[in-house]
Order: structure tokens, then sequence, then C-alpha cells
């Protein structure tokens, strides 16, 4: 069943509604990366969506609203891709160096999403402990069931996720936010390394 898009009040929304909607989302990832928060306004980001201010009142009540949505966005959109990704994997490395590389084009395409998830530890620290929760907790389930399946080394499921996503965070906030935009070839067959370290039993 596809989840109801809702408005302002949550009225539901038109095919058309859910466009503009997506289209002021888009601008608000744009602008608030761009100003950071203090200097985004609602002004800003409808110009840069091209509707007319009084159209995001439909949509969001504030812009600390919108800027909330923004981050339970893009949370569900890396979820989503990386999900996707690891589900091709015939097994748990497998299944982890795909959904790293599913993180990683995300980011590139999405070069922004350091700035917005670092600003909301200040403007909505409730939505900051989301996004990390949110995504840790499919990944710690993950790693609990490859565990039992024997796919893994004696690892503690919960401190292993958070690792690895810390790791993944870092690299690619050095290497693609802080590089070219890409992640390097070497930088990838690294990262595989250190995945397969963390998950392989020892010998």
């Amino acid at each position: 069943m596809t989840d109801i898009v809702t408005g302002a009040g949550g009225r539901a929304l038109s095919r058309k509604g859910v466009e503009t909607r997506r289209r002021l989302l888009e601008a608000a990832e744009q602008v608030f990366a761009d100003l950071g928060y203090p200097d985004a306004s609602i002004v800003k980001i409808t110009e840069a969506a091209g509707v007319g201010q009084g159209t995001f009142y439909l949509y969001f009540a504030s812009k600390q609203e919108i800027f909330a949505e923004l981050v339970r966005d893009l949370n569900r959109r890396i979820r989503q891709t990386m999900k996707e990704a690891s589900s091709r994997g015939t097994n748990r490395l497998e299944s982890e160096l795909l959904g790293f590389g599913a993180y990683f084009r995300f980011t590139e395409e999405h070069p922004g999403l350091y700035g917005i998830i670092r600003q909301a530890a200040f403007v909505s620290p409730e939505m900051f402990r989301f996004h990390y929760e949110t995504m840790s907790r499919g990944y710690i389930e993950g790693l609990r069931e490859a565990k039992a399946r024997g796919e893994t080394g004696d690892i503690d499921p919960e401190i292993t996720a958070w690792a690895l996503m810390a790791a993944g965070e870092m690299i690619g906030l050095r290497y693609i936010l802080w590089g070219d935009g890409r992640m390097p070839e070497r930088v990838v067959a690294e990262v595989a390394r250190i995945v397969r370290g963390v998950l392989e039993a020892e010998t």
C-alpha cells in the first residue's frame, strides 16, 4: 500500500501537490546546504523551488518544520538506497560492501547531506538523534541475523553497526566532501579490506 502524502494540517495531497512538495524539499536541501539554517529563509526556499511564498504554507507550517522533514526525507532515501543495494549480496560481506557503495554514491549526489545533518544537532536535536538511531536499527538487526547464520565472526552487532556507520561517514567526509566529489577506487578497496577484517571470524 502506498503511503498517503500530506501537506500542512494533514491534508492529503494530489499528484501535483506531491510534486510541489518534493520541489520544496529539494530546494530546501540546496538552501540549507548552501546558506546554513540561520541564513536560510522561506523566501529563499520558495524562490529556489519556483513557487509563490504562500504556496509554502500549504505544505509546511514553518522553516523548522521543513528542515525536520528534510532530515526525515534524506534519512528515508539513504536507507532505501542502501537496502536495495545490499539486498543483491549473497552473504553479509557482499551486502555490506554493496551498502557502502550505495551510501558513497548517495553522498556524491547529495554533498549537502553532511552539513544538513550536522546542523540538525543544533537546530533539531531530536531529528539529529532520530537520523542516527533510525540508520542503526536495521543495520544492527541485519548484523545480528548474519551472525546467527555464521556469516560473521563473534561480533557485537550493535557496536559493530555504529563503528561501521562512523567509518563510512568519516571516509565519505574526507574523500567526497573534502575531495573532488568522487570516491577514489583505492579508498573503496581499503574500505573493503577494513570491513572484511571487522566481519570475518578470526582464524
